[in-house]
């Protein structure tokens, strides 16, 4: 894991941590334990090495378009099934944290780690 990705995990879990603990004041969730907390890392970090892993397979496009719309469904929508899994597997039944959802988003923002570049791009 570079420095790069790790600066990208801990800021999503700071995020992730941060809304739990404000909807546990303002909504009345529970509050999070801190084995909630380390399970939003470990689901974090396994969700970017997910996105880190299939942007090393297909890069992310450098022009905006339809590729970049079929290549984000192509990794949010087995995400969301393995985080499904995630899910039951660290806190079964009785959820108190859309695991799912966070796999899914950290995947996603992972995925943007490698850019594809153009032709011109390579020879300036």
């Amino acid at each position: 894991m570079g420095l790069q990705t790790f600066r990208k995990t801990i800021g999503i879990t700071l995020f992730l941590e941060l809304f739990y603990l404000i909807g546990s004041y303002a909504l009345g969730w529970p509050f999070p334990t801190p084995l909630v907390l380390i399970q939003l890392f470990m689901v974090t970090v396994w969700g970017v090495l997910l996105g880190i892993a299939f942007s090393r397979i297909w890069p992310l496009p450098s022009h905006k378009g339809f590729e970049r719309i079929f290549r984000t469904f192509l990794v949010v929508i087995p995400a969301l099934g393995l985080g499904m899994g995630l899910q039951v597997l660290l806190q079964g039944a009785q959820a108190t944290q859309a695991i799912y959802l966070i796999f899914a988003l950290s995947a996603w923002l992972g995925s943007g780690h490698f850019i594809r570049e153009t032709a011109t791009e390579k020879y300036s």
